[in-house]
């Protein structure tokens, strides 16, 4: 008497789990009650640096979405000029240089986030040292403020490209405003900050 209950209870069970299993192998049943769902590719952003105006503007065809007060490289170490592409993002990142390893944290000089470049030892990345953004003061990397770096690092995806601009040319201006030269001869004339301990 319990083999026939319990035969008649897996029974049932079988009777339920056969039928649903056999639908979920017809492919082309399920293809006509489901939609296809294709992700759009997201456009790739070009990040323009003026080392003059200590600016960073993210574009997205053609159009600025967001311009960032940065500090750019020391006249000892300037930022490299030229085209280059994103290749690594990190979040809370460890500092190494020269035998110093500084974890992440309030230390750290490069802040809470890095985006690296296709340059070896290059990179956007935050800072420990606040007052240099807007200065001359890097051992050429381009400098956010910490809040600032966190919200361009949401905005930039590896593989977008980076032109870091030495000098003002057309583009700049139209970009960031004034004229051509301009910043460059404010930038020559006004005080730098070569001295910030640590940070890239």
């Amino acid at each position: 008497m319990a083999w026939t209950t319990r035969s008649s209870k897996l029974l049932r069970v079988l009777g339920w789990v056969v039928p649903t299993l056999a639908s979920l192998m017809m492919p082309s049943a399920l293809a006509q009650d489901l939609p296809i769902v294709v992700s759009p590719a997201r456009v790739k952003r070009q990040i323009i640096v003026s080392v003059p105006d200590r600016k960073l503007v993210v574009m997205e065809k053609g159009a600025a979405l967001r311009v960032f007060q940065v500090a750019v490289g020391a006249d000892a170490s300037p930022s490299p000029g030229g085209a280059f592409e994103i290749v690594s993002r990190l979040t809370e990142p460890t500092y190494y240089h020269a035998g110093v390893v500084i974890p992440p944290g309030d230390d750290n000089p490069l802040g809470p986030r890095w985006v690296g470049l296709n340059k070896k030892g290059y990179g956007i990345h935050g800072t420990n040292a606040p007052k240099s953004i807007g200065q001359a003061a890097s051992h050429g990397c381009i400098r956010l403020r910490n809040r600032d770096i966190v919200q361009f690092f949401a905005m930039v995806s590896v593989g977008d490209t980076v032109e870091i601009h030495a000098d003002r040319d057309e583009q700049i201006t139209e970009i960031f405003g004034g004229d051509a030269g301009e910043a460059t001869a404010v930038a020559q004339a006004g005080p730098t900050s070569t001295g910030v301990a640590g940070g890239q």
